[in-house]
């Protein structure tokens, strides 16, 4: 049987709601669903429709679509058997041979905006009329948790002409089905649903699903099609009452869709699309799917390739302002909880990184530009003096600055940098005093800040001073990671991490160049470089861990002691180019070892997405979050800004504010088509 259960695909609303599953359509994740709705986009997410089982029955029998894995690890049906391709251009769509011949495509798609996915099965080939048939499964739970068999679940189903109204539990949404086939009510409980990543990341891994009824199209030839929509309640189903016009509606949002997604130049371009959503009446950025929502920090980070490298300023804008109203303090919260608590403010960099995005947005809009009105350009430089002015005054959790200029931060017990993992009570990289990046990002605020009050500009240049004097080691040939180790004055933290790379590149000002920014970037490329990253952790150094691997303390003990991490391949690559002169012939030289081998995993494997992180070692196997914001978003500012020769993106940047930006050097088609 050819199960292919690691390689997944996304389809995303643009609200913070998606669909996902693998490309042999067994389910291995809590998460894979096929309608998973955002109640309070982009959060409050809910699996309604976890997928479907569906059947061919023709003159020769009964032939399956669909393969699930159930306890303790048996694959029923065989659907996944007669299975002969899979393309995700322009969505996950499937071809099927039976062995009769008969042969059948399935398309799964999303339409944007909306939460409403659509299943189309299309006849290609038959020896005589067959009927297809198909079982949806249902929940109604929250994206983390698993559902089980119990007396609460709602079987009941409302029937009204072309539709099939389902509502699993009171309080949350209700899910229609549009069909332009027969319903027949047939409840039923599928129990013990094995999902192996859950298991291979120690969790709970079964669950029970419900299934109302059983939906049923005849298909009297080849190129008839059975339509299936799906949409969470409310809506506006009530304005579809005939077959005819589900497959209308069906149609209509094809159409819609096709020319959406045709009007990205690239495939990196539509799945950068996949991040931005709505939230309120602004946008943000959801720092990865299927588990995450936004994050301030990632938020920040990935706006400046997603959004700035690809001219989507106006997108930009929004993001910015939006987040811009949550400052509190002289900080941003890191995260907006799912279910409405209080935002959580642990984060020391996520501040600073939205200042510098702040600043390149500024940057890039000319002050009489119609994109940014005046009220929009005082609050976001409101944000920055307020964050510049908290930090520098000192606000929570000890972060404040010192008398060298520099950025003291941490407090026992908190995670406050990017390196943010916690097993219990214990902080794996606690990192308290002065981390190197931490100081990096500071100065570069106070630079950015320094444009709008210069008196800045004094305590930025004695903080620089300050910096390489406190960081540099002469014979390691590269900085400390952090300073000034637990507040205590003098201490230092040399072990080999990625984190230095941003004091020379992956900002818009380098705190060293010359021999020692070289010395520093060789050092990095010998020890930390992989082909989809840079290690957390040098080899060699005290707790690597070399694979990304066990239960849930296990994976978090080891998240940045080695683990690869693709986001920093942007900070890597912009500081090799810097030191060697930022010539043509570097930048060449950069695209060829270190961007084209990143595009080829993406178009081969990641379906124009990247990864979380991955394995320290070879193969360096894809680990995390599957679809990451912040990867993906380095990429494209590699590829749009750091690559491209300094007069064509000066150009690029003058249009910005009007269109997105030509591709540089990007494959203009999706990935060919996989053959199972």
């Amino acid at each position: 049987m050819p199960i292919d259960d690691r390689t997944e695909w996304l389809e995303a609303d643009g609200l913070g709601g998606f669909a996902s599953a693998t490309t042999s359509g067994v389910r291995t994740r809590r998460y894979h669903a096929l309608l998973l709705t955002a109640m309070t986009p982009p959060t409050g997410r809910v699996v309604l429709v976890n997928g479907f089982d569906a059947w061919l029955d023709t003159p020769s029998g009964s032939f399956a679509l669909s393969t699930e894995r159930y306890a303790p690890d048996v694959f029923y049906p065989d659907g996944a058997a007669h299975v002969t391709g899979f393309t995700n251009d322009p969505w996950p769509t499937w071809e099927y041979k039976l062995a009769d011949g008969t042969r059948v495509t399935q398309e799964i798609f999303v339409q944007h905006g909306t939460s409403a996915v659509v299943v189309v099965w299309t006849l290609m080939r038959a020896t005589g009329p067959v009927v297809l048939r198909a079982r949806p499964f249902l929940s109604g739970r929250d994206y983390h948790s698993m559902h089980h068999q119990n007396e609460a679940f709602h079987f009941d189903a409302d029937r009204q002409g072309a539709a099939v109204r389902f509502r699993p539990y009171d309080g949350l949404p209700g899910v229609t089905a549009l069909s332009n086939g027969e319903y027949r009510h047939a409840p039923d409980w599928y129990r013990q649903f094995l999902y192996t990543a859950e298991r291979e990341r120690g969790l709970d891994d079964t669950e029970d699903l419900a299934s109302p009824g059983e939906f049923s199209w005849p298909l009297s030839g080849p190129g008839e099609q059975a339509v299936w929509v799906f949409r969470a309640s409310p809506d506006d189903s009530r304005e579809v009452s005939t077959a005819g016009e589900v497959v209308t509606l069906a149609s209509d949002a094809r159409a819609a869709e096709r020319r959406r997604r045709e009007a990205f130049p690239t495939l990196l371009d539509r799945a950068a699309d996949a991040y931005l959503v709505r939230r309120g009446a602004g946008r943000t950025i959801v720092a990865g799917y299927p588990w995450f929502t936004d994050w301030g920090r990632d938020t920040f980070i990935a706006v400046r390739g997603l959004c700035l490298a690809t001219g989507r300023l106006a997108d930009a804008r929004d993001i910015l302002v939006e987040w811009a109203g949550a400052v509190s303090e002289g900080m941003l919260p890191n995260r907006f909880p799912d279910h409405g608590e209080a935002p959580e403010f642990n984060s020391v960099d996520a501040s600073l990184w939205y200042v510098v995005a702040v600043h390149e947005l500024l940057q890039l809009v000319p002050n009489d530009s119609i994109l940014l009105t005046t009220t929009q350009r005082r609050a976001l430089e409101s944000a920055v003096q307020q964050i510049v002015n908290g930090y520098a005054a000192g606000t929570r959790f000890g972060i404040r600055m010192d008398a060298d200029g520099l950025l003291s931060a941490g407090v026992p017990g908190v995670q406050l940098t990017w390196m943010d993992a916690r097993v219990g009570d214990r902080v794996i990289t606690p990192r308290i005093g002065k981390p190197v990046e931490i100081q990096a990002l500071w100065l570069n605020a106070l630079s950015a800040a320094s444009r709008l009050e210069p008196s800045w500009r004094d305590v930025f240049e004695r903080g620089r001073a300050a910096f390489v004097e406190r960081f540099w080691n002469e014979e390691l040939g590269r900085l400390a990671d952090v300073v000034d180790v637990d507040h205590i004055p003098g201490t230092r933290d040399d072990r080999f991490r990625p984190n230095q790379i941003l004091a020379v590149g992956g900002l818009p000002v380098p705190l060293v160049d010359g021999k020692r920014g070289r010395r520093i970037v060789d050092a990095v490329e010998r020890h930390l470089l992989t082909p989809v990253g840079l290690r957390s952790l040098a080899p060699g150094e005290p707790g690597y861990a070399a694979r990304y691997e066990g239960d849930s303390a296990a994976r978090d003990a080891v998240y940045h002691q080695g683990t690869v991490w693709p986001w920093l391949i942007g900070p890597f690559v912009d500081a090799w180019v810097r030191v060697r002169g930022n010539t043509a012939a570097a930048r060449r030289d950069a695209r060829a070892q270190f961007v084209d081998p990143l595009l080829t995993r993406v178009q081969t494997s990641g379906f124009g997405h990247l990864s979380e992180i991955a394995d320290a070692e070879a193969p360096f196997e894809p680990k995390g979050c599957p679809f990451q914001a912040w990867s993906l978003g380095e990429l494209l500012r590699l590829d749009r800004v750091v690559l491209v020769d300094p007069t064509g993106a000066q150009r690029v940047r003058k249009g910005a504010q009007h269109s997105p930006c030509p591709p540089q050097n990007l494959t203009t088609r999706p990935p060919d088509r996989i053959t199972l």
